[in-house]
Order: structure tokens, then sequence, then C-alpha cells
């Protein structure tokens, strides 16, 4: 017996593609990408290489700057794949008692930790100073903070730490933090003196923190 129309017509709709529904779900991320590329493009996101496969630790005692910017950015792996973070920028900065930490699992030989220490005595001193970052945290006092300003018009940090317009941002005109902790993915600065470097790599898991 041949089938109905209707019947028909449900059974070719069931394998067919609802090309408007479909252009509905899939327009808003194609725009979502084609804006994150643009932005690539003109050098609006943090990223100004390609960051490791790798995140760091790094802590200290406490930190002290002036001209602060924070805001939400992406960077870019080896991969370009895209990866959310958190910018800080601070203008002029110093660290003590500062550590940072990477751990490297190879086969067979299993964690290799990198550590680097500096700033035990004179403090480290930073200009320009960007970290991509995914985990931040400590006991911090900002004087003439500005919460919820739009990223694309901070004037407070260093002269590149802008975001993207719409976006939220903040911006202080100095800060202060006492054991600093903080996840990054990358870090950028003008110039960095490390005062008292020590370097070294150990077999086993030692993190700063």
């Amino acid at each position: 017996m041949a089938d109905s129309p209707k019947l028909s017509e449900r059974a070719d709709d069931a394998g067919r593609v609802r090309w408007r529904r479909f252009a509905v779900l899939t327009l808003p991320a194609v725009a979502v990408t084609a804006g994150l590329g643009i932005a690539l493009a003109e050098g609006a996101l943090a990223a100004s290489f390609a960051v490791s496969g790798q995140q760091f630790k790094v802590s200290a005692k406490s930190l002290e700057g002036e001209g602060f910017a924070q805001y939400g950015s992406v960077d870019v792996n080896a991969r370009e794949e895209l990866i959310p973070v958190a910018v800080t920028a601070i203008r002029e900065a110093k660290l003590h008692s500062l550590c940072q930490s990477v751990v490297t699992t190879l086969p067979i030989i299993g964690d290799i930790s990198l550590n680097l220490t500096a700033g035990q005595k004179a403090p480290v001193e930073a200009s320009n100073l960007f970290v991509d970052a995914t985990q931040l945290s400590g006991d911090a006092v900002f004087t003439n903070i500005e919460i919820g300003r739009d990223a694309s018009t901070l004037d407070k940090g260093p002269a590149d730490a802008v975001g993207m317009q719409d976006l939220f941002a903040q911006q202080a005109d100095t800060v202060s933090i006492t054991d600093l902790r903080q996840t990054a993915w990358a870090t950028n600065a003008g110039t960095f003196k490390l005062s008292g470097l020590n370097m070294n790599i150990s077999k086993g898991k030692k993190e700063c923190f």
C-alpha cells in the first residue's frame, strides 16, 4: 500500500535539516568567533605570543603597584585555541619574595618542577606589567577604584591596558596586595628587574602554593 502524502511528508521532514532553525542557532556563535578574530587582528586581545599548554603559579609576600587596570580577554595557544583570561595590568609594580613555579610531567621520568625565586631582600621591579591569569587571591587595598568601567576606556594602567568595548573592567590609582597567589598563562613586562634571582629544576611536584 502506498504511503499517504502526510506520512511521506513527515518522513521527509525527519531526515531534513531545518535550515532556518540551524541558522538562528549558529549565527551567534559565528558572530562571536568573527568578533574575536577581528579583535586579535587589531591587537585588542591579550595574546602577544602563543601561550604554552601549561599554566604556572606565582606568589609574593606583597605587591605594590601604581596604575592598576583589570579586564577580561583571551589568550591563544599554538593550536589557535582561545583561552579566556583576566588581565591584570600595572604601570609600575614592586613585589617582595616572588616565587614562580611550573610542573611538567614527562614519560618515564614523571613530574619535573621549575622554580624561580627573587626579591627576598630588594624587591622585584616591573614596568608595564601584564599578567594573563585564571585565578588570583590575597588581601588587597585599592585607592580611587572604578568598578564596572567599559574595558575600552581604561586610562590608569599601562598605555596598552585596554580591552574590548562593552566588556566589564576596573581600575585604580594604586593597588597593594599581601599574600598574593595567582595562576596564569602568561606574563609580559616592559622591564622586569629580579634582584637575587635563583632558578632550579628538581624532580617531583614542588609549587609555590
